[in-house]
């Protein structure tokens, strides 16, 4: 929560200078004045911003390689059915979120408005630091690394990769999530100062109120799925695990409440093998609330952008599918999701800094119900894999 409240003072130092400079007097001294503090902090948002994108490759390289070589080959069919329930749950998830946000977005988002690039203040000086690699070459190279450190037991390598992700890892967690609240400052000071950006947040309270709507529903559909497969009652299922959803609130993060997910699990009536298995690596892997959070905003800022139109199924299907990619490879810090995200927002949908600063504000302001949303749909997940297991059992 404390990340949290840093990012607000971010968003209200960012807009509190843009709107001075806007509502100053020009040819002032004051209004001069201000003109060089908002372009400072654009210049903040400019160096910092260039830093952060430059680690958008090496988050998805790292993150991957170390995820599929760690796999291993000894866990048979369990693991790909994890590996494969989780990544199904989280593309339908984005897409459900995809159906809803088509129709009710451009609604919800009517009259509110980015300013198009090059229409605010500019920085001081230009700085860029050319990432090493495309995210998408990052994706196909973390794959293939990936698997062939398993097939060929490189273990050298195997460790070069994991400890390439812990240091990505740390940088993300005490220089990235550090200097997120000034960049978003910088950001929110460039648009202020061309006077858009109360008209641009006051449509936002509704999207997120949107997607943890979708969080329920899709939390819901899981535990119909889990429950009709053992037997049991799925809202009987959802309030065993409601202790988890509310823990997940608190903390942010799904591996700090493992330990309330896998006794809940238990208590769902699944085996304590499987829960043992799956809701520890479920909670790496299942991000299917996150996936609807990142999937409703995007589509309600390019219904905001004035160079979007609402995106295609084509397009969308697309990015929902490298969406349950990467989130496999989320790291898992407050904000991990939407940072991991950033290469695709940018690659795939063409989002600017404006667009991907918007992003990272809205998906931090409801982070601590989406990810409640992945560890709770965690137990589903555990409760289909039993039921697979003992189907297999019985062949």
């Amino acid at each position: 929560m404390k990340l949290l409240a840093k990012l607000f003072s971010g968003i209200i130092a960012g807009i509190v200078v843009g709107t001075i400079y806007f509502y100053t007097a020009d040819g002032t001294a004051f209004h001069s004045f201000m003109e060089v503090v908002t372009r400072l902090f654009i210049t903040m948002q400019d160096i910092l911003g260039s830093f952060i994108f430059f680690l958008i490759p090496l988050i998805i390289f790292f993150f991957i390689a170390d995820g599929v070589s760690s796999i291993g080959t000894g866990a048979g069919k369990v693991v790909g059915a994890t590996l494969g329930v989780a990544y199904i749950s989280t593309v339908i998830a984005g897409l459900l979120a995809y159906t809803v946000a088509r129709f009710l977005m451009p609604i919800v988002t009517k009259g509110g408005s980015v300013p198009e690039e090059g229409s605010e203040l500019t920085g001081l000086l230009e700085f860029d630091i050319p990432p090493p690699l495309d995210i998408l070459t990052a994706l196909v190279l973390a794959f293939s690394v990936g698997i062939v450190i398993n097939i060929i037991k490189a273990e050298t390598m195997k460790k070069w990769v994991h400890d390439g992700k812990e240091i990505v890892e740390f940088l993300i967690e005490k220089v990235i999530i550090t200097i997120l609240p000034f960049y978003i400052a910088g950001v929110f000071a460039g648009m202020s100062s061309a006077g858009t950006v109360f008209k641009t947040l006051s449509v936002f309270g509704i999207v997120l109120l949107i997607a943890i709507t979708l969080h329920w529903v899709w939390i819901t559909i899981q535990y119909t799925v889990s429950g009709s497969m053992l037997g049991k009652n799925p809202f009987s299922m959802i309030k065993t695990m409601f202790p988890a959803y509310v823990t997940a609130l608190g903390t942010m993060s799904s591996a700090a409440t493992i330990s309330v997910t896998l006794p809940k699990t238990k208590e769902l009536g699944v085996r304590e093998k499987i829960a043992d298995f799956v809701v520890p690596l479920g909670a790496n892997i299942h991000l299917s609330g996150s996936a609807i959070t990142i999937t409703s905003c995007s589509v309600a800022v390019m219904t905001v952008l004035p160079e979007y139109d609402t995106p295609g199924l084509l397009k969308m299907l697309g990015f929902v599918l490298l969406i349950g990619i990467v989130m496999v490879a989320a790291p898992g810090v407050p904000g991990g999701a939407v940072m991991a995200a950033s290469g695709i927002l940018v690659s795939h949908l063409g989002f600017n800094d404006a667009a991907v600063a918007l992003m990272i504000a809205l998906y931090m302001a409801q982070d601590s119900f989406g990810t409640a949303a992945n560890i709770t749909g965690d137990g589903a997940i555990a409760g289909i894999i039993d039921a697979y297991e003992q189907k297999l059992d019985k062949n």
